[in-house]
Order: C-alpha cells, then sequence, then structure tokens
C-alpha cells in the first residue's frame, strides 16, 4: 500500500468513528434521564421493542436516524424526528416497522416526524411491505401546528395512507403501548388489528382534560380510553396485552401465520463474498475531491466475488455501466467515473462530469435493464453535466435529458448510493431522491448541493462584493477572505451528508461496509411489489 492510499485510509475511517459516535448520541433519544423516567413507568424505549420484536441474529436497517438533527433547537431538538423507524425481520417475515420514541417531548409529532413516518409509508407502499406501528404519542406538537396539520404531506396523509395501503392488501398492525391521542387515534384503528397494552396504553379524541372543557364530563384517563375500555366495551380494540413484551409477542404471533407474497421475480443465486478486501475501500476512496480514482475498484468490493461485467467499456467513459451480482442479486449498475479519460481525439479529461456519449451510453444501459427486469444501482459521484461552447453545440442538454427520462420512467426498482459529490442536474441524472430510488443512503464522504462548496463560494462572493461596493464600502483583499471564509463555511455545512439526512433528503448516512446489505435488503423489499407498468421512454429528441 502506498502512502496517499494510507492517508486516504485515515481520513476515511475519521469519517465513520464520527459517524458512531452521532448515532450513539441519537441512540440516547430524549436522553439518559427520560429513557429511565420511561422505564419507571413499565415501558420499553422505542428501540427495545423494535429490538425485543425483530428477529434474533437477522439484519436491518434504520431509516431516517439522522431526521431532524440540529433542527428545532429552539423547541429544544427533536433526536431521530421523535420516531425510530427499521426494516427488518419478525417471525422470518421482512416488514418495516416505526415506533414512536416518546422519550422525545412524549412522542409529540414535529413537522419531520410526519415527513419520516410518510417516508417509511412510502417504503411499504412501493414494495408491498408490511408495516408494523409501535404507538406511544402525546400527537401533533402544538407550538408548530401549522407546519404538521393541514397540508398535503402533513400530518393527515398518514391516515389516508392507511386506508390506501389497506385497500392494496398490504398488511398493517398497530399496538398502542402509551398515549394515542387525537387524530392521531384513527391510525391504529385503521390498522388491520390494534393491541393495546393493559394501564401504560390509551385511546381518545380527546384527554380527560379537554372533555372537561369542551362537555363539563369530569373522567379520568383510564376509564375515558384505557385497555379495558376498548377491548370490553367499545371494541375499538383487537387484543389486551399486559405489557410491552406481551404485546410484542402478539404480534410475533400474528406474523408467523401470514401467507406468503407474490413475487417480482428478480434474479437470485448464492450470494457470495467480494473476492477484493471491502475494507480497502477506505485507501481508495481518495481524501481530496479533486483527486481521481477508479470507481472500477469501489465496485469491486461491493459486489460478489468482485465481478462486474462492463458494458460499453471503451466508450462514455466518464460513467460506468455494467452487471453484478450483490448479495446473490442480478443488478445493473451506473456509476459515475472520477478519473482521467482519454477522448477520441486524444485530449485527456476529468472525470465525474457527465458528457453527451456517457449519458447517451447510460440510457441504453438503463433501457436494458427494464428490457431484463433487472435492479438498478445508482453509485454517484458527479459534478453535473460538461457545460461550454463544445458541449452545447454537441447536444448537451439533449443527451442529458435522454438520461434523465430514461431514469424517471424505469419501472425496475433503483437504488442510490452516495459516495462522493452529488452536485447539480448531475443528482437528478443519477437517481436522486426526487426520482424515486426505493431507498437512498450516503456515504459520510458524500456531498450534496447545486455545486461545490468553492464554487458556490465564489460566486456568493462576487455578488456580496458587488453588493458593498455599491454601498461605497471598499473591498480590500482581507475582506474579500473573510468575506469568502464565511460564505465557504455555511455553505459546506449545507452540502455535508448530514445536513441532507437530518431532512430526509436521503435515508442514510452509512458506513461503506454496509452498502450490500443495504441493497440486498432494498432489492428483498421490492421482490414483494411485481412490476406493473412496462418501461416506455415517452417522448424523446434522438
Amino acid at each position: 500500500m502506498d502512502l496517499n492510499f494510507n492517508k486516504n485510509e485515515d481520513h476515511n475511517k475519521l469519517l465513520i468513528a464520527a459517524l458512531r459516535q452521532k448515532l450513539v448520541k441519537v441512540k440516547l433519544g430524549g436522553g439518559k434521564n427520560r429513557i429511565e423516567k420511561h422505564h419507571a413507568k413499565g415501558k420499553m424505549t422505542a428501540r427495545e421493542r423494535i429490538e425485543y420484536l425483530l428477529d434474533p441474529k437477522t439484519k436491518n436497517i434504520e431509516i431516517a436516524a439522522f431526521a431532524g438533527d440540529k433542527m428545532y433547537t429552539e423547541h429544544g431538538g427533536c433526536p431521530s424526528g421523535g420516531v425510530v423507524v427499521k426494516i427488518g425481520y419478525v417471525s422470518g417475515k421482512q416488514c418495516i416497522v416505526v415506533a414512536n420514541d416518546a422519550t422525545v417531548k412524549a412522542g409529540a409529532w414535529f413537522p419531520i416526524t410526519g415527513k419520516k413516518n410518510l417516508r417509511a409509508q412510502e417504503i411499504s407502499i412501493e414494495n408491498k411491505l408490511p408495516i408494523i406501528y409501535l404507538v406511544d404519542s402525546a400527537g401533533v406538537y402544538l407550538p408548530m401546528q401549522d407546519e404538521i396539520f393541514p397540508d398535503k404531506e402533513h400530518f393527515g396523509k398518514i391516515f389516508r395512507n392507511n386506508a390506501i395501503m389497506s385497500s392494496m392488501g398490504i398488511t398493517q398492525i398497530s399496538a398502542v403501548m402509551g398515549s394515542c391521542v387525537a387524530g392521531g387515534a384513527y391510525l391504529p384503528i385503521m390498522s388491520d388489528e390494534a393491541l393495546i397494552v393493559d394501564k401504560t396504553g390509551s385511546i381518545f379524541l380527546a384527554g380527560s382534560y379537554l372533555v372537561k372543557a369542551a362537555i363539563g364530563e369530569s373522567i379520568d384517563n383510564e376509564t375515558l380510553g384505557g385497555a379495558s375500555t376498548h377491548c370490553e366495551i367499545s371494541g375499538v380494540t383487537d387484543y389486551k396485552s399486559k405489557d410491552d413484551k406481551d404485546a410484542l409477542d402478539t404480534i410475533k404471533n400474528i406474523f408467523s401465520k401470514i401467507g406468503d407474497y407474490d413475487q417480482a421475480g428478480y434474479n437470485r443465486e448464492k450470494p457470495l463474498k467480494p473476492k477484493e478486501e471491502p475494507k480497502e475501500l477506505f485507501g481508495i476512496l481518495p481524501k481530496s475531491r479533486a483527486e481521481p480514482y477508479d470507481m472500477r475498484e469501489i465496485i469491486k468490493r461491493i459486489v460478489d466475488v468482485s465481478l462486474f461485467e462492463e458494458y460499453k467499456k471503451e466508450y462514455g467513459k466518464t460513467i460506468l455501466t455494467g452487471y453484478a451480482r450483490i448479495d446473490g442479486w442480478a443488478v445493473g449498475i451506473v456509476a459515475n467515473q472520477r478519473t482521467l479519460v482519454k477522448t477520441k481525439s486524444g485530449e485527456m479529461q476529468f472525470g465525474g462530469v457527465i458528457y453527451s456519449d456517457s449519458a447517451d451510453k447510460a440510457t441504453r444501459f438503463i433501457a436494458n435493464c427494464n428490457q431484463k427486469k433487472i435492479p438498478l444501482v445508482f453509485l454517484q459521484d458527479v459534478t453535473g453535466f460538461m457545460v461550454g461552447s463544445k458541449s452545447e453545440h454537441g447536444g448537451i442538454i439533449k443527451d442529458g435529458a435522454k438520461m434523465v427520462n430514461a431514469v424517471s420512467n424505469s419501472v425496475v426498482p433503483k437504488f442510490t448510493i452516495i459516495i462522493g459529490n452529488s452536485y447539480g442536474a448531475g443528482n437528478y441524472a443519477m437517481c436522486g431522491k426526487a426520482y424515486d430510488p426505493r431507498l437512498i443512503a450516503a456515504w459520510p464522504s458524500a456531498e450534496l448541493a447545486v455545486m461545490s462548496g468553492n464554487s458556490a463560494a465564489k460566486v456568493l462572493l462576487q455578488i456580496e462584493a458587488a453588493s458593498l461596493k455599491k454601498q461605497g464600502k471598499e473591498i480590500t483583499p482581507e475582506v474579500e477572505k473573510e468575506l469568502y471564509d464565511k460564505i465557504k463555511a455555511r455553505y459546506d455545512e449545507q452540502v455535508s451528508p448530514y445536513y441532507a439526512a437530518s431532512r430526509i433528503w436521503t435515508d442514510a448516512v452509512i458506513n461503506p461496509l454496509d452498502t450490500r446489505t443495504w441493497i440486498s435488503m432494498g432489492i428483498e423489499a421490492a421482490n414483494h411489489a411485481p412490476i406493473e407498468k412496462k418501461f416506455n421512454l415517452g417522448v424523446i429528441q434522438v
């Protein structure tokens, strides 16, 4: 190994260490004191409930762990969006579990909580994946009700989705393990089956205080909407559980009896590990974004037996396309190549930029994968499409539009891993969040933005400097540097993968060594949902 490899390795391993530290903090939810108070009530935490529910010694992945990161600080924060979401296995059945974290503002819904719940339901709907709700929530966070209550993508969409999912035949099971109030009370009752934990679970449209204020009736919450009331009098719930574990055991028993699902039929063989050492990823991926590397070496450490059958290898060299297997699943890979490439005219060009020939190649390959019913994996390290008179005259807009069209109309499941840069229209063409990847994750080395921090800071500096000059202020080199550093620091914070993850622009920031698990579990989930549409590119300019 050379010195540069070692420097890259040290840098990337530090990023992984920082990721682990952030996850440790996130997993504390509302903090140790609130966890202790939660336990004192005889309740398990959201994460403890999920851990008990999921089959032991099986893989699982967490969706949007960093939701709400550094947001709502004026309200005390909202770690993980106040809800934990995981894809895993219950009684051998793959499913998605959504658990309110009552240690965070009593499980109240912030705007990001609603977005995260909708993302969980979206994953369930796209993949026809069974979903389990572990309910323990005080309802909408009232100081921010205007940002969570009335709009199309707000709180009410959850219940609309409950109804749509039911009509699609997607299994929904709810366990009320704490508060379940107001509009939130509809979620468990719109599920297929509802459980409630005795003494700690409660369901009502209005609590005892509001009932007293509204109609003058004096009643305690347990009598109003406790387990005995809803299992013996109202018939609202189907099972009464003595404690959290009893409720979770009942869910396991229900899931053990669910029939098999119709399969999409994606090709899978016996899973095999990469021939090349996956941990070498850390030394291959450069510390500097200005340094080229060969994406093939990354791919070899992700795919089974390191075998990548490349499509149009000698054409359109700034995008790699080809077939491989990941954990046994057949996949088509579309990856940016950030290396020096030799063009037909003999000149060397720096990769990571999409040229016309690369876009044309990717479009053809995406169409081929749709024809063969092969899931697509996008590995992003893209700075955008090539600009300048040569590219414009060569029709880069037309060729870029063809690629975006192919990605948009693709009917096979798509999965996106952001390895390095994800800038501008390159994010779109390489299946960014707006293009409906089944799962989208970022490595700690990722950056998402309209353009790089350096480029953006230079543009913004020119604008700010011009404004100051109009005000008659002198722009000395020292002032200019101070302005540049200030602008770049602000912009760099926004391009961080954690900034994107906090807003659920991605589903997670992951250790590169977990990439195979994410893609494999994602394809397994997608296999629950047979393709119902035909691939059609629509109208394109050739």
